[in-house]
């Protein structure tokens, strides 16, 4: 039995596929490769490395601490972007006398990271009294400092109760300190507004250069005439445009504000100092 037109022409094109495929002509469509997914940013963090002794500066312990902490940064999938070292310094030694860590401060301060590792607690400070005050200054920056060697965050709380009254006392100190400040910038500024009238905020219209004149302009239009009544306030604005006399913000003269001009007294600057 012959075959149809179609079936030929469907088996004629099976026979073009195969051949092509054989030689190599014809090769099967690739699947569209996969977008590549992007990869997750690194959390940036800085080394800090002490030695007490000047001897150490030429030993391994630069090499030992750093190790340490690129170890727990790899671990973590953090990236260490700077270091810091203090050679020679005592553990017992406060940021003051730091200038490495010091620098580290200024750094975290600055560009925004937040995260110190140290090999060790002791690389920080050996004397508690002097670790728990960097902790806090480095906390107080937005830092967290992470020892290296256990993984532990050397900045959160603790349950062990020397360290939470210590502090608790540098706390209180900090808020007594608050306090004295506050007290002081108000005396202060109590001095200063009983000589000069005020403190603070912005400058009253008539104490800049070539605003006195305007002063005087303002109180001749608002004093009442012999037998006639007291100018408004808008008849005032309208005056002082026509006639150019400037604002201090370039704007025209308006009723609000020649209110307050007046509300304070229309003084010039020699007699706000009197």
């Amino acid at each position: 039995m012959g075959r149809s037109k179609g079936d030929q022409r469907v088996m004629s094109a099976l026979t073009t596929r195969v051949a092509g495929i054989v030689s190599g002509t014809d090769k099967p469509a690739r699947r569209p490769a996969r977008a590549a997914r992007p990869r997750k940013q690194l959390a940036t963090a800085v080394a800090y490395m002490r030695c007490s002794g000047l001897g150490q500066v030429d030993g391994d312990t630069w090499d030992r601490q750093l190790a340490a902490i690129t170890k727990y940064a790899k671990a973590q999938g953090m990236q260490l972007v700077d270091e810091f070292r203090d050679a020679g310094v005592s553990g017992t030694k406060d940021l003051e006398n730091r200038p490495g860590l010091a620098a580290l401060l200024d750094r975290v301060e600055s560009n925004g990271v937040r995260i110190v590792l140290v090999e060790n607690a002791t690389r920080l400070a050996r004397d508690l009294m002097v670790s728990e005050v960097i902790l806090q200054q480095l906390s107080d920056a937005g830092c967290k400092v992470i020892a290296a060697d256990s993984g532990t965050d050397l900045t959160a709380d603790t349950d062990d109760p020397t360290r939470r009254l210590i502090r608790q006392v540098l706390g209180a100190m900090a808020e007594f300190d608050r306090r004295v400040t506050v007290l002081k910038l108000r005396a202060a500024r109590e001095r200063i507004r009983r000589r000069a009238g005020r403190c603070e905020g912005r400058k009253p219209y008539g104490t800049r250069p070539g605003e006195a004149a305007a002063i005087e302009r303002i109180r001749a239009l608002y004093r009442k005439p012999h037998g006639h009544e007291r100018r408004s306030l808008r008849e005032i604005a309208d005056i002082l445009n026509a006639e150019g006399v400037p604002t201090r913000t370039g704007k025209p003269w308006a009723k609000g504000t020649l209110h307050q001009i007046i509300g304070r007294g229309l003084k010039t600057p020699d007699q706000q100092q009197d």
